[in-house]
C-alpha cells in the first residue's frame, strides 16, 4: 500500500458534501474533546489497529478528528495530523453506512482542515481503496512510498 497526494487547492466544495450527508440523516462535523472516551471505544471496537492514531488527532487543537453520526450512533471517523504533520487518516465508514457518500464527505471535511492549515498537498498514508481517492480527489500514488513512515514499525512487545 503506497501513499498518495492530494492537490489541496483542487478540492472540490465540502458544503455540497455536508448537506448530502445531512440530507442522509447524518451528520458530519469537528469531534470534540469530550467525546474522546466514545470515539476511542467506536474506533476500538471497528478497528483497533488505527486506536492509537484517533487517539493522537484528540491531542491537536482544534481536535484533528472529525465524525459521522446518525442520531447519536456513530459510523464514521476521519482523522488527520495523527501519524505525522499533514497526513489524511485514519479513517472509516461502518459497512452498514458504506455507499451513502458519508466517508467522502468525512474525508473532504479532513482535507479542508488541512488546506486550512496552510498546506498545498494531503498525503494519504498507506492507501488501502486507492480507486476512491483518485476518482474523489484525482490523487495520484506517490513512488517509492511503500512501506513509507510506517517502515520499522513494532508490531508487538517481547516477551
Amino acid at each position: 500500500m503506497s501513499d498518495m497526494l492530494v492537490k489541496l487547492w483542487q478540492l472540490p466544495p465540502l458544503d455540497p458534501a455536508i448537506e448530502d450527508a445531512y440530507a442522509r440523516g447524518v451528520i458530519v462535523r469537528r469531534a470534540l474533546a469530550p467525546e474522546k472516551p466514545l470515539v476511542l471505544a467506536f474506533v476500538r471496537a471497528h478497528w483497533p489497529a488505527w486506536e492509537a492514531e484517533v487517539d493522537v488527532a484528540f491531542a491537536r487543537m482544534p481536535v484533528a478528528c472529525f465524525v459521522a453520526a446518525r442520531g447519536d450512533a456513530l459510523v464514521g471517523f476521519a482523522c488527520h495530523d495523527a501519524i505525522a504533520p499533514d497526513f489524511f487518516g485514519p479513517t472509516g465508514v461502518l459497512d452498514s453506512a458504506r455507499g451513502q457518500r458519508i466517508g467522502y464527505a468525512l474525508a473532504l471535511a479532513a482535507m479542508h482542515a488541512l488546506r486550512a492549515q496552510g498546506y498545498a498537498y494531503a498525503i494519504v498514508g498507506g492507501v488501502g481503496p486507492a480507486a476512491f481517492y483518485e476518482k474523489a480527489f484525482g490523487a495520484v500514488a506517490i513512488p517509492g512510498s511503500t512501506p513509507g513512515i510506517y517502515a520499522g514499525m513494532l508490531r508487538k512487545a517481547s516477551g
